[in-house]
């Protein structure tokens, strides 16, 4: 990450603290609050039904971040995926694959052998989240509502986590989970641009549920919010995994002199987490986020290292590497996520809607049934079924949770 880089990232989070900082700031509001507005009359849009949104029949479980950035939302992810394939349920993850260049409808992440070549494809946080979790279907697509429905129809999925989702309101869920780093919760406070927010902090309130990411029982909760909030850390694993599978104990490697480097949001934390288990780190590397690994930068790392005996890197990064590029062993080390406090309310609240299954099926039976209650003609569905279309009076009636909603008042016009 270039000096320049890094000050802008200060920026985002903390505000500025120089008269440069100052006068890039001033600049930016202003488009931060165009960006701001357009997400407020975009989130309307979708409340008031301008906007239509898709509604699967099985549980739709939305895991997103209202910042900008890494706060630990693929660890979180895997917690969930883990916890309800513990259940015996057949599980989906639906991911827009940041980084990738799948362009197709709708991608499978397990029809690739290769790590690598499913990284540059599908990119680095999905596959990473198929290889740890075998029995996941990861699907990648870029309309979130066909890999829902590829995961429910081609898949028999139970239930469907949609990553990154908070602001992805084309699709329902039954749980909208929103996770915030608790060190910088909101950044500087403003949106894009000038800050790191992806809409206006109060946006938080929207969630279900808010999960807080490297925190501990001391750490001030935000304001405001209405519902429950879960605590968590993101931990080291105590071992330490080759680039060919081969597992060490961390420990092991504490005796020796290594170069950590790190393509993820926030690499810092992990560099400090690799020195507070005993790791000797000659140098360490920061690297953009989703970081292509190219011929040069793999002859930086080599030149890097000419003196160490080990690199180490996190579990993102290492789905894109091969043992082979390397002269030296390069090591993973997983990150998990440990609930500080919460961890029964939410496992209660996964619970819940988990065992509320599918919904009723919109069949063609009841909409045969089913009767515009202006005119008293037929409807007929839309496209994507999340509404009833009356032909006549040129209105559509909203469809939640696979029920009609046969209300004048709550139809709009087409």
């Amino acid at each position: 990450m270039t000096q320049a880089a890094q000050r802008y990232l200060d920026l985002l989070r903390r505000g500025p603290n120089s008269v440069g900082g100052w006068l890039l700031f001033i600049l930016l509001v202003p488009l931060s609050l165009i960006y701001g507005l357009v997400g407020l009359l975009r989130v309307w849009c979708y409340r008031v039904g301008v906007l239509p949104s898709f509604d699967s029949r099985v549980p739709v479980i939305s895991v997103g971040n209202l910042a900008a950035g890494g706060k630990g939302k693929t660890p979180l992810v895997d917690y969930l995926a883990r916890y309800l394939l513990a259940r015996g349920l057949r599980v989906a993850v639906v991911s827009r694959g940041y980084g990738g260049r799948q362009r197709s409808r709708v991608c499978p992440v397990k029809q690739y052998a290769d790590a690598a070549d499913a990284a540059a494809t599908c990119g680095d946080e999905p596959v990473l989240l198929q290889r740890r979790n075998p029995k996941l279907e990861v699907l990648i697509a870029r309309k979130r509502a066909d890999g829902i429905h590829y995961a429910t129809e081609q898949l028999s999925a139970d239930v469907v986590l949609l990553d990154d989702g908070f602001q992805h309101l084309a699709a329902r869920r039954r749980l909208n989970i929103v996770m915030l780093d608790a060190q910088h919760p909101f950044g500087n406070g403003w949106p894009l641009p000038a800050g790191e927010l992806r809409e206006f902090a109060w946006a938080f309130r929207r969630a279900d549920i808010m999960v807080l990411s490297r925190c501990s029982d001391q750490d001030p909760l935000p304001p405001y919010f209405p519902g429950p909030v879960i605590r968590s850390q993101h931990l080291l694993e105590p071992v330490a995994v080759d680039l060919a599978g081969k597992q060490v104990p961390l420990a092991d490697l504490a005796g020796k002199t290594g170069v950590a480097f790190a393509g993820i949001a926030s690499p810092q934390p992990f560099f400090a987490a690799l020195s507070a288990a005993g790791l000797s780190l000659e140098q360490t590397l920061s690297l953009s986020d989703h970081v292509v690994y190219d011929a040069p930068l793999i002859d930086r790392l080599k030149e890097l290292a000419k003196s160490a005996d080990f690199l180490v890197t996190t579990e993102k990064d290492g789905v894109k590497l091969a043992a082979e590029m390397f002269s030296l062993p390069c090591y993973q080390v997983p990150l998990q996520l440990e609930i500080v406090s919460g961890a029964e309310l939410l496992h209660q609240e996964l619970d819940h809607i988990v065992s509320q299954g599918a919904t009723m099926n919109l069949t063609d039976e009841l909409i045969a049934v089913l009767a515009c209650p202006k005119c008293k003609g037929v409807v007929k569905p839309n496209e994507d079924k999340s509404g009833l279309v009356c032909p006549a009076c040129q209105l559509v009636y909203p469809v939640r949770d696979d029920i009609p909603v046969m209300l004048i008042d709550e139809a709009t016009p087409i």
